[in-house]
This record gives structure tokens, C-alpha cells and sequence, in this order.
């Protein structure tokens, strides 16, 4: 090799090298001590520059930083201001079909306003017919537990209410609702029959279509609350839009970045897997499959970011789902226009991930002029945490 040649070598490995460790390598470096060989750092300057890496191209486990990258995804298929809707038909013998499209916050509060719009264009109807065939039929999502009593294993569907689980307690020796807002109804009545507790919740089962009974429960409490006779039984069933007659839509109060923001705050995995199905419908038509959301996330994180992600469902919590913090740079370049949609801890705002012995977290440190670093910190080393980690990333960027 000649002189010059090795010269010009030299100076390229410098170059790389300085790439990740600038002026101040000093101050980044003493992060090397707390990044172990299962965990990974990168972060960039508001001009996309990498300030320090390290690890940043390993597939590591993202836990529920991956929301950020599935409300990414919903927000380029459906937009930010998108609602859900819900529709209400009568068929010829004057039974409701009440269609989901599934909508994550149909709530008790949104039921009772819907059966009181109801009332104002029906005063009695038969069946309450439950059509929630616009997600296909049970979806299981990978990483949640059957027969858990966990909130984040709640089942997803297109016609689920108060995210499918019922908030319980003991009260003069009896059980109530915890909710004011919501009754105890007849399906959670059963399924406290075998409980022994004095509070808790239960989550709603696919099983024997508990999903939609529960579902046609508060609608018919609601509609008789409302003065609307209910005269017949609650079974499913679906729309025929020839013979059937649409006499209300409701378009959720909710919108998809007021889903987002309550997502990153609350981190419920039902509202996430929620999305990704309902951007698979929307993406390549009803009903949504578990398949098709994962098909459009793919699709989007290779044509939009660049990025080959492993992705297995849209919450995170499957220790499937793998990501590279060089990934999470691009995700976070993308969803920096609302920002603002996460948790503003002390000035920074970013999203948690937490399984057990996995700890991340990615967002934003503003710097002095209000321009935003981003920065992700995937930490896959059982016992290790991550909180310390962002702070010394602050401080290292107060300190430029």
C-alpha cells in the first residue's frame, strides 16, 4: 500500500469514527459503561446528525416504544383529524344492527350519547343485532395471555366497548361496577359468579361471543335509559345492505390524534392493536386480519422510512417485535410533527417500553434554541434501567 493510499485509509476511518464521536467524544463516551452488548443508544442532532451511537444497528426487543411507530402508520393511512364510526340500521322487522368499525374509545359515556341521538328517530325496536364482522374473528395477538386478568391482554374487535374489560368492587357484601358511569351488567354478573376478590377487573373473552354480548348489554341499557323500548334478545348478525335501512351514524368524539396522545400517555395495548387493524382494513378492505395490519406497517416502514423492521403485532408487547435504534431515528424523524402527542417528561417528551427486563425509551430533548434531539435508548439487559440514561443524554446536550 502506498503512502498516500494508507494515508487516505486512515483519514476515512477517522472520518466514520468522528461521525459517531464529535468534538465532544469525551462527554458522549462515559455512556459506554451503561450500554451493554444487549442493549443499544443512538442520538441525532435537529440536522439529522448522529452524535453518538452505539449498538445502534442491533435488533433488539422494542416493548411500547413500537407505538410510536404504529401511530405512525395509522396517521399516514387515516390522517390525524380521522374518526371512527359506528352505524345503526333497521331491517324490515324493526330489529338494530349496530355495526362496529373498531372504534378503541366507545365508551360508556359515547354509548349513552349515541342511544340518546337514537331516541330522536326510534322509539322501540326488537333485536339488537351486533355485526362486528368488519375485524375478522378471534384475533390473538401475540404476547397476550388467555384467561389473563391483565388490562394490556384485553381482546380486540370491531365492536368492543370500555376496551373490552369491566372494572369491579365489593359493596355491602355485594358486587358493583367501580365505574359509575357503566352498570354491572348480566355477562360480567356471570363471570363474577367465580371470583373471589373483592376488586378487580374482567377482561371480555371472543369466546361464546361474550365480546358482543357485553356490547349489546350497554346499548340495550342505555337505549331503555334513554326511552327506547328493546323488546327482543341480543345475538349477532350482520348488515344486508339491500333490505336494510341506515338511521344513524356516529362519527367518534374522539379523533385519531386524540387516540394517539391517550396512547402514549395510558400505553394500552388494545387501543394500539386496535389501530393496526383497523389500518389493514383500511389498506386492503374488510375485514381486518391481523395479517393485513402487519402487511401496511411493513409496507409503510420500507417505502416511507427505509427501515426493515420485525414486527409481529403494533403494541409491543411480543418480545417478537425487533427494531434497531438507527430504525427508531428514522420513526422519530417521521413523527416529529406531533411530537407534542407524548409524555413531557421535565421538557423531554418520549415514549416508555417496559416488558420484564426490558427497558426503553425514545423521543425528543429540546436544545437551547428549541430545536429537537432525538434520541433512543433500548436497554435489553435484564435488571439495567433506562431513566438513568436519558438524563446523562440531557445533560451531555445542556452541556454543547
Amino acid at each position: 500500500m502506498s503512502r498516500k493510499l494508507g494515508l487516505r485509509v486512515i483519514c476515512c476511518v477517522l472520518s466514520s469514527w468522528m461521525l459517531c464521536f464529535p468534538a465532544h467524544a469525551g462527554k458522549w463516551d462515559a455512556l459506554s459503561a451503561h450500554i451493554g452488548p444487549s442493549d443499544a443508544i443512538a442520538v441525532a442532532a435537529p440536522d439529522g446528525t448522529l452524535v453518538y451511537a452505539r449498538n445502534e444497528n442491533k435488533h433488539l426487543v422494542p416493548a411500547s416504544a413500537l407505538k410510536v411507530l404504529t401511530a405512525l402508520v395509522a396517521f399516514d393511512r387515516f390522517g390525524p383529524d380521522f374518526r371512527f364510526t359506528t352505524e345503526f340500521y333497521l331491517d324490515p322487522d324493526r330489529n338494530l344492527i349496530i355495526k362496529g368499525h373498531g372504534d378503541p374509545f366507545l365508551v360508556s359515556e359515547h354509548v349513552n350519547a349515541i342511544c340518546q341521538a337514537l331516541s330522536r328517530e326510534v322509539d322501540s325496536v326488537n333485536d339488537l343485532i351486533m355485526d362486528a364482522t368488519y375485524f375478522g374473528n378471534p384475533a390473538q395477538i401475540p404476547g397476550t395471555q388467555n384467561q389473563s386478568l391483565q388490562p394490556y391482554d384485553a381482546q380486540i374487535g370491531a365492536l368492543c366497548v370500555n376496551f373490552n374489560t369491566v372494572s369491579f368492587k365489593k359493596q355491602n357484601g355485594r358486587y358493583v361496577s367501580a365505574e359509575a358511569q357503566t352498570p354491572l351488567l348480566p355477562t360480567a354478573e356471570k363471570r363474577l359468579c367465580n371470583m373471589d376478590t373483592d376488586q378487580g377487573r374482567i377482561l371480555l373473552s371472543a369466546d361464546n361471543s361474550e365480546l358482543t354480548q357485553y356490547a349489546g348489554e350497554l346499548f340495550r341499557y342505555f337505549l331503555v335509559a334513554s326511552g327506547i323500548q328493546v323488546n327482543g334478545t341480543i345475538r349477532d348478525g350482520q348488515v344486508e345492505p339491500v333490505n336494510d335501512r341506515i338511521i344513524y351514524r356516529y362519527n367518534s368524539v374522539v379523533t385519531l390524534s386524540e387516540i394517539v396522545s391517550s396512547l402514549m400517555k395510558y400505553s394500552n395495548n388494545f387501543v394500539a392493536n386496535q389501530l393496526l387493524m383497523a389500518v389493514g382494513a383500511g389498506a386492503y378492505g374488510p375485514p381486518a386480519t391481523l395479517e393485513k395490519g402487519l402487511q401496511a406497517a411493513n409496507l409503510y416502514a420500507k417505502e416511507t422510512l427505509g427501515i426493515a423492521p420485525t414486527l409481529v403485532e403494533g403494541s409491543g408487547i411480543s418480545r417478537k417485535n425487533r427494531l434497531t435504534a438507527t430504525m427508531f431515528l428514522k420513526i422519530l424523524d417521521a413523527f416529529s410533527p406531533y411530537h407534542q402527542l407524548l409524555n413531557d417528561y421535565e421538557g423531554i417528551r418520549y415514549k416508555t417500553g417496559t416488558l420484564s427486563g426490558i427497558q426503553t425509551r425514545v423521543g425528543y430533548i429540546p436544545a437551547g434554541n428549541g430545536e429537537l434531539y432525538r434520541f433512543v435508548v433500548l436497554i435489553n439487559t435484564p435488571g439495567k434501567l433506562a431513566d438513568p440514561i436519558v438524563r446523562m443524554i440531557r445533560k451531555r446536550i445542556e452541556e454543547k
